[in-house]
């Protein structure tokens, strides 16, 4: 179809709008060798451009309310320039296209589909973004849908080059459903951005599956956050729900909660990470009925956290159970209990819950994160009589995580599913 027929098209379709008072916008129709950005300019407020397989060598601009749909899944090939596609109109709909080869400039903010301020209601679904710096960048844009889509970044660029997969700033209302984000800088990058829903969302190969600051009333369930150096990292926030969700060999850590308040993080797998759960001045939160399993570290605990309900979490087969060192004790497990894989008490009563509590620490491991070389002891006579001397003595007690009330059975009866996936 040639330019000529897009503008005989718009004439027709107004003149029959006008005539019928359809509320229904015209179709066009590009096919390859014409231009998807000429049809933008001739096609109508909410239109339909649906676009034939074919390699499309344009940078987009779409300024009006259109809904474009890959018929085939056509490239949109921004050739190392700018960004791929950048929507600056509210409702837009941009569906079934392979976005590739953006600008690499950081500083620009090379995207392969860019939401500028103002662009509310944007949808983005089911686009293969390849070879481009950020995958999509919003900005100050309400409302938005990036739902089924894969993001791979410039797997060439050194990972603190790379852009995002997905970047929110300063945004309300976004749903991020359903992708699939690898060999980015940070899968999923969100910062002042609230009551935002995160679903079913896969992060691997990146430095975070999600660094995320400054964002409050947000749900992130039933996404996967594997193979990178940090699973979620959520940090600065509050009032959150983080539930159901698998954060497994990863590096570093598997969720990290820091300086967060007024969470619930429940139902979550956390496995096969140099550490399990790091939390980091966490008040007033409530973890329930995790699964923390093959971690070299199940919680490093520090910097005043505390005040936090955990109950009915299962602690299972963790080099070291809890890393914690403080000035006193904090309770965990006050009213259900929490179960833990290397408790030596018994359950006389057979209530299920064991007649001894359990104490993460005591004085030798604090010996061994003093002091590092000890560890090479950690077997001898010597260190398990001062580990039994300790237990014996109050006075040579080490602070501890205390749970009164442990169970003698864990909830999660699969949880041998999820040994030995550590990061390779």
């Amino acid at each position: 179809m040639q330019r000529r027929s897009f503008s005989h098209l718009a004439s027709i379709a107004a003149l029959f709008a006008a005539v019928t008072g359809c509320a229904h916008g015209a179709e066009w129709q590009v096919k390859p060798g014409e231009s998807i950005q000429a049809a933008i300019v001739q096609a109508a407020p909410g239109d339909t451009i649906r676009v034939a397989r074919g390699h499309y060598p344009e940078n987009l601009r779409i300024e009006k309310p259109v809904k474009l749909i890959g018929v085939d899944r056509p490239t949109v090939d921004g050739r190392g320039k700018g960004d791929t596609v950048r929507i600056v109109a509210t409702d837009v709909s941009f569906e079934g296209f392979i976005v590739a080869d953006s600008g690499g400039d950081l500083g620009a903010q090379n995207a392969g589909v860019y939401i500028q301020p103002g662009a509310h209601r944007a949808r983005v679904i089911r686009c293969d973004f390849s070879y481009t710096l950020f995958g999509l960048w919003i900005e100050k844009a309400d409302d938005v849908l990036i739902e089924n889509n894969l993001i791979t970044g410039k797997r060439d660029f050194d990972s603190s080059q790379r852009g995002n997969g997905i970047q929110l700033y300063n945004t309300t209302g976004a749903r991020i459903i359903g992708n699939n984000i690898s060999f980015v800088r940070d899968a999923i990058y969100v910062d002042v951005s609230h009551k935002a829903i995160f679903r079913g969302n896969k992060m691997h190969h990146s430095r975070y599956g999600t660094h995320y600051m400054n964002s409050y009333h947000n749900l992130w369930e039933d996404n996967d956050t594997f193979l990178n150096r940090g699973g979620l990292a959520l940090m600065e926030v509050r009032d959150q729900v983080v539930r159901n969700n698998r954060a497994w060999g990863n590096s570093d850590h598997g969720i990290m909660l820091r300086t967060i308040q007024d969470a619930v993080v429940e139902n979550n797998v956390v496995a096969g990470n140099a550490r399990g759960f790091f939390i980091y001045d966490a008040e007033y939160n409530t973890l329930r009925g995790n699964l923390v399993v093959d971690n070299q570290v199940g919680v490093h605990l520090w910097a005043g956290s505390t005040r936090n309900v955990v109950e009915r979490n299962d602690f299972i087969s963790n080099r070291e159970q809890i890393k914690y060192v403080a000035s006193r004790d904090e309770p965990w497990g006050v009213k259900e209990g929490n179960h833990w894989s290397n408790y030596v008490g018994w359950d006389r009563n057979g209530d299920g819950l064991g007649d001894v509590p359990y104490e993460a620490n005591d004085m030798v491991d604090r010996l061994s994160w003093r002091h590092p070389m000890v560890k090479l002891l950690i077997a001898s006579p010597a260190i398990q009589t001062l580990r039994l001397i300790a237990q014996q003595f109050p006075l040579l007690r080490a602070p501890s995580i205390v749970d009164k009330n442990p169970r003698m059975r864990p909830d999660h009866s699969d949880w041998r599913n999820w040994l030995g996936k550590h990061y390779r």
